[in-house]
């Protein structure tokens, strides 16, 4: 077992809350260039604390979409963190459940990548907690900071703003696409779904991003499946001729 404790947590969070100081000052500037006040745009960061989703959220709220939709999307954003958490139960020491419930509102992909991947053998509780800590405080102080310079902005500046949102998804999901033609194959057909629900009117904003990300998963998911047991099937009839 991992004899670091808290304060190694601290540190190793440290790094992540550096790398949490653009995205999250950036995400307090466009919550306030969208009308949520300091309050509503920290509250968000205390309650949700999930980047992405909470990008979307800022977006989907612009257009006054239904909140029972917000939420939703939210969920499948985020159901990947059913697994990372289930695999954190693995690495980390034994624990009692309303500890392992603390921890796992914390787990993001910083915070998963660091404590998976700190060392050998199990990981302390104190561990994760000094990283999640770190991670989340860093990521609610940085968005109250950049809800309050964008207050600060002029007027021209903060509507500008809005550019920043797409940015910020290019800018993610561009590397994941490199070299990785399953993510490139998610992506266009995610996007030609969404376009068509948007050209033809057959679903408002929220739900055409909610179909749009399910069907698409589901699609290329199949997709590969089938491509796999093809292969499968080839190879098996190689080894018996």
């Amino acid at each position: 077992m991992q004899q670091d404790g808290f304060k190694a947590g601290i540190k190793s969070g440290s790094m992540i809350a550096i790398g949490y100081f653009p995205i999250a000052l950036t995400f307090g500037l466009l919550a306030k260039t969208t009308g949520l006040t300091i309050l509503e745009a920290v509250g968000m960061s205390l309650l949700v604390f999930a980047g992405a989703s909470q990008y979307i959220a800022l977006g989907l709220i612009a257009k006054h979409v239904d909140p029972i939709v917000i939420v939703l999307n939210t969920f499948i954003v985020n159901i990947r963190h059913f697994l990372m958490t289930a695999s954190l139960n693995e690495k980390m020491q034994p624990a009692p459940r309303w500890k392992k419930a603390v921890y796992a509102f914390g787990v993001t992909d910083e915070t998963f990548s660091v404590i998976s991947t700190h060392g050998e053998g199990r990981v302390r509780t104190s561990f994760g907690a000094g990283v999640i800590l770190m991670a989340y405080g860093s990521w609610v102080l940085f968005t109250g900071v950049g809800h309050v310079i964008g207050a600060n902005l002029p007027l021209f500046l903060q509507a500008a703003m809005s550019i920043a949102l797409y940015a910020m998804f290019v800018a993610l999901l561009i590397p994941s696409m490199k070299g990785n033609r399953k993510v490139v194959l998610l992506a266009l057909t995610a996007a030609a779904l969404n376009g068509f629900f948007f050209w033809t009117e057959l679903l408002s904003t929220g739900w055409a991003i909610m179909v749009s990300t399910l069907a698409s998963s589901v699609f290329v998911e199949l997709i590969y499946a089938r491509r796999s047991a093809l292969i499968r099937h080839a190879a098996e009839r190689r080894e018996s001729a």
